[in-house]
């Protein structure tokens, strides 16, 4: 089977929208400065396949988890992998939100340490 023209086109266009994987894997290639075929590469798939998956809805909320094992499953990619793409795009997102002083959603917390006392305790010490 033979892929339509249309694949590499729509697959670009994936990157301005934030719910696909295609916006996930151009932020993830931004952060590491990877090419598509390092990314094919690093999923286990061909450059085809990373097109096909861009188009796909990103996993996210509870059942993230079964979101990447079925999405997976079915473009015969690494698991793993593919989670940490994910995860890592994630943090750097949120770590980026709070530097810009944004607020985080509830989708995007990120939980920091807390202090055990306060900044004047610990230099008087």
């Amino acid at each position: 089977m033979t892929n339509p023209d249309w694949l590499e086109t729509a697959a670009r266009r994936s990157a301005y929208e934030a719910w696909t994987l295609g916006h996930v894997f151009t932020r993830y290639r931004e952060l590491e400065g990877r090419s598509h075929e390092d990314l094919a590469k690093a999923l286990g798939c061909t450059l085809e396949v990373l097109h096909w998956l861009s188009l796909c809805r990103r996993p996210t909320g509870e059942t993230f988890t079964e979101q990447v094992f079925v999405l997976a499953k079915r473009f015969e990619v690494d698991p793993l992998r593919l989670s940490e793409v994910l995860r890592r795009v994630e943090v750097m997102d949120a770590l980026s939100a709070r530097s810009d002083g944004g607020e985080a959603t509830d989708e995007d917390t990120l939980q920091l340490a807390a202090r055990d006392r306060p900044y004047d305790e610990e230099t008087s010490s």
